[in-house]
């Protein structure tokens, strides 16, 4: 599906989608858990759906209704047969479930699509051999077997924070204590804080210090019988930087001002680069102002790249964005695809080796290509309310792996 937005800023009102992230960590919870969960979810993207698969492949009954609350009802006995695990070009649902697999002790085959089977395992897949499983990659497929075994655990934090999510959800589950420690710096550290937030509420008990953490084995997820999940975000700061082009603003609602999620920070960067921010309740209403450059520290928040390289593209000055060396390993080369998506708009961009330098100007419009890439389609639609021209988004469904409805919430915009 390729789609022409006429140029030019948008303001309205708009209501954040269900957090990704969140989604995930509640699903595993509840789908491993001791009762049946009900949770409320208004937004279940491409993502979601493979998580929801794959815990149904593990045994557990997932259902949704039609006003949108999953009924999840937990496994009550693992399959002896081999699990077919279809986790689509889910990276989070790869890396979360794979060592939970080998905490069950079941045998499974992860079906890995699009760039997913490029995307790294190492070093996480290295450590759960250590620990007992057998990994063997085919194609696409990638096979597992072996139950894990308890004991000392040890990570690099720079890869990626979804392996250290991924060995927290798994290790409790495991019959004796276990130690985690993760070395080096630990980047996109919020993703983290998720899971420390979601497993406490499920009762989960570790003890975490400046190295890492020691984890009590034997224990079972029990979430409350009711949950919601939260706004979205990484998926507001979309429609937050469209606001910081618009003289009216743009308000969304729906999000929770005290989040853990890390891309809260999103607001700190509107401020930054000169927009009004605007916090009220559970809404954040930002308006245009003089906007100016700034630097875009991407070590904690890679994922709000694209559409705020947009927002640089827009102010005046040279906006330099860092640590960003992640963002290759993506959907798409993200600092590739986002320096594609701004020069063919009329920005002048350079790429560096964890990063981009973006001089500031206006953008004139043109055809972006997706990559399919959901955040380059999205940032695509915030250029549209910089550029004086239309903009052509080539491949735009691929919103649907985290926001399936992106495009007729963005509809709902009036044009200035």
């Amino acid at each position: 599906m390729n789609l022409t937005l006429d140029g030019g800023a948008r303001s309205g009102c708009v209501r954040a989608s269900a957090s990704k992230s969140q989604g995930h960590r509640l699903l595993l919870c509840a789908a491993l858990g001791r009762r049946p969960v009900r949770i409320s979810c208004a937004t279940v993207g491409a993502d979601l759906h493979a998580t929801i698969r794959c815990l149904q492949a593990l045994g557990a009954r997932i259902d949704r209704t039609e006003a949108g609350t999953l009924c999840v009802v937990p496994t009550e006995e693992i399959p002896r047969e081999e699990c077919v695990l279809p986790c689509g070009e889910s990276a989070a649902t790869l890396r979360l479930l794979l060592p939970l697999v080998g905490a069950l002790g079941a045998r499974a085959t992860f079906l890995r699509e699009g760039r997913l089977p490029l995307r790294p395992l190492a070093p996480l897949d290295a450590e759960l051999i250590r620990h007992g499983m057998t990994l063997r990659a085919e194609g696409a497929a990638l096979h597992c077997a072996g139950a894990l075994q308890a004991g000392a655990f040890a990570i690099a934090g720079n890869v990626s924070s979804q392996y250290v999510s991924g060995l927290l959800f798994a290790l409790p589950r495991l019959s004796g204590e276990s130690t985690l420690r993760v070395t080096g710096v630990l980047e996109s550290a919020p993703y983290v804080g998720m899971t420390e937030q979601t497993l406490r509420l499920a009762g989960v008990r570790m003890q975490k210090d400046d190295g890492g953490y020691r984890i009590p084995g034997g224990q079972q997820f029990d979430l409350p019988q009711c949950l919601a999940v939260e706004g979205d975000w990484t998926n507001a700061a979309c429609f937050l930087c469209m606001g910081a082009l618009s003289t009216r603003g743009v308000r969304v609602e729906g999000l929770d001002l005290h989040s853990a999620q890390g891309d809260r920070a999103i607001l700190a960067y509107l401020r930054a680069f000169g927009a009004a921010v605007e916090e009220r309740a559970d809404a954040v209403c930002v308006r245009g102002g003089d906007l100016h450059a700034c630097r875009i520290d991407a070590a904690e928040t890679p994922d709000l790249v694209p559409a705020l390289s947009v927002l640089a593209a827009a102010a005046q000055g040279e906006t330099h964005v860092v640590n960003a060396a992640r963002l290759r390993f993506k959907e798409s080369d993200r600092l590739r695809t986002t320096a594609d998506m701004l020069r063919a708009l009329g920005a002048q961009v350079t790429e560096t080796a964890d990063g981009l330098v973006i001089c500031g100007g206006a953008l004139h419009g043109g055809t972006v290509r997706s990559e399919n890439d959901h955040r380059i389609a999205m940032a695509a639609a915030v250029a549209a309310c910089a550029a004086r021209d239309g903009v052509r988004v080539l491949h735009a469904e691929c919103v649907g792996k985290s926001y399936p409805d992106f495009w007729m919430d963005f509809a709902r915009l009036q044009a200035e």
